[in-house]
């Protein structure tokens, strides 16, 4: 089954053609005229999907996966990538993993064979495993020893008492150290299948070309597949309820110089996609540029803090809606209340036409600049059609946010951001 999205306005940037097999991979393909062809193989599985048990599979897995295969040794995929100069790289989140090579359009009906090849068929060796499992604990080392990320682990952590976006990616030292290879060599049989496949293709070639040699390329390595797929079910992920009263998490940091101030609301996520539009502006209208409320406010003018951002963070079963601010410690008072303060009025005062002409345009430019290589489609394409299954979302955003009134903006306001409840973190440094 193939059909092409042509029906939204935006088409004229982008206008990819979503093909299915009968084995449940879906190709997402486009033509573009840049002399690259990115592959972007994106599966829905991060670590969400984990156990307790085994958290930080999913990441671990994403390491062994270039250990090889019956058919190609370890080292040999990026030996023959590298023999080409094309260049491949992987990532893991929460919610999915994702592989991918750019090659020269030349190139690519030899290289995208491989690359399918190692992501489908793992070995998974024991040797590799082990040497592997230490790569892992000392990025997790390395992790740990960084504020950012450290700050952000623990917000996570007050920001949900259930869900699995509370724990880190890259799992515990301590679960890494007691997994077993025959454990990821299940979880890669689960969840590494065809129909768990998105393959984004773009570049110049054309679509029947592309979406030729990726089937081929699926085809021939589930064909070689070495174990049965098991059933692999989600684990229940329903949202948490918002925050009934303001819950508060301070930390002591003696790695900081200056204090970290986190304050966190539970948002709808992408399974409830329609509510996210108007939270995405509101982060823009607040902490977006120097411009932004919040940044002109409390950096440029007033000078209490050193940097201030703000997100909205859309995982698929819950979001967050995140303002984080660096500041020295004896500010932290009265930066959460001006924080506070500024959701509060988000709620009583409609956010004037011209801050919302300005996000419009903000988001109009950075949904051009970020069409502009074939990596960067792949991506946009295969994030949304893996994550929820959905294609048009990922071009028609800008057409969303378009269509947006600051009344809107305010009706999200009072639902989701209460200036009386929400999870706040703190971290300072010690005093001297």
């Amino acid at each position: 089954m193939t059909f092409t999205l042509t029906e939204s306005p935006v088409s004229r940037l982008n206008a990819p053609t979503l093909h299915r097999l009968p084995n449940g991979l879906t190709i997402v393909a486009e033509q573009m005229p840049v002399e690259a062809v990115n592959l972007s193989l994106w599966l829905g599985v991060g670590s969400a999907v984990e156990t307790d048990e085994i958290n930080g599979m999913a990441h671990f897995l994403e390491h062994m996966i270039f250990k090889g295969t019956a058919r190609l040794q370890s080292g040999e995929f990026e030996q023959r990538i590298e023999q080409r100069g094309a260049v491949t790289n992987a990532a893991t989140s929460q919610d999915y993993t994702h592989y991918y090579i750019t090659t020269a359009p030349q190139d690519f009906a030899e290289l995208a064979p491989h690359q399918i090849e190692v992501v489908l068929n793992a070995a998974i060796p024991d040797e590799a495993f082990e040497r592997e499992r230490f790569v892992v604990l000392e990025e997790i080392r390395r992790s740990e020893d960084n504020p950012r990320r450290r700050t952000f682990q623990r917000s996570m952590e007050a920001a949900f008492d259930r869900l699995p976006y509370r724990r880190p990616v890259l799992g515990p030292a301590a679960v890494i150290e007691n997994l077993k290879p025959q454990q990821m060599r299940d979880f890669h049989s689960d969840w590494y299948r065809p129909q768990s496949v998105t393959a984004a293709v773009v570049g110049n070639l054309p679509v029947e070309r592309l979406i030729e040699i990726v089937a081929e390329g699926f085809e021939v390595a589930h064909s070689h597949s070495p174990r049965a797929a098991a059933s692999a079910n989600l684990p229940d992920a329903s949202p948490e309820a918002p925050f009934s009263q303001t819950t508060r998490y301070e930390y002591i940091d003696d790695s900081l110089q200056q204090a970290r101030l986190v304050m966190m609301w539970r948002v709808p996520g992408m399974a409830d996609l329609q509510q996210t539009y108007a939270l995405d502006v509101l982060s823009s209208v607040l902490g977006r540029g120097r411009t932004a409320r919040m940044v002109r406010d409390l950096r440029e003018d007033r000078g209490l803090v050193s940097s201030i951002s703000v997100s909205n963070m859309t995982y698929t079963q819950q979001g967050v809606f995140y303002i984080s601010a660096q500041l020295p410690s004896e500010n932290l008072q009265i930066v959460e209340a001006a924080i506070a303060q500024h959701v509060g009025s988000l709620q009583t005062e409609l956010v004037s036409e011209d801050e919302l002409e300005r996000v419009r345009t903000l988001v109009a430019n950075r949904y051009i600049f970020g069409n502009e290589t074939p990596s960067d489609r792949a991506g946009l394409y295969g994030y949304y059609q893996a994550v929820i299954g959905d294609l048009a979302p990922a071009i028609d955003y800008p057409l969303r946010i378009q269509s947006l009134s600051t009344a809107d903006l305010q009706v999200a306001a009072q639902h989701y951001l209460s200036p009386d409840a929400y999870s706040v973190v703190t971290l300072k440094p010690s005093e001297k």
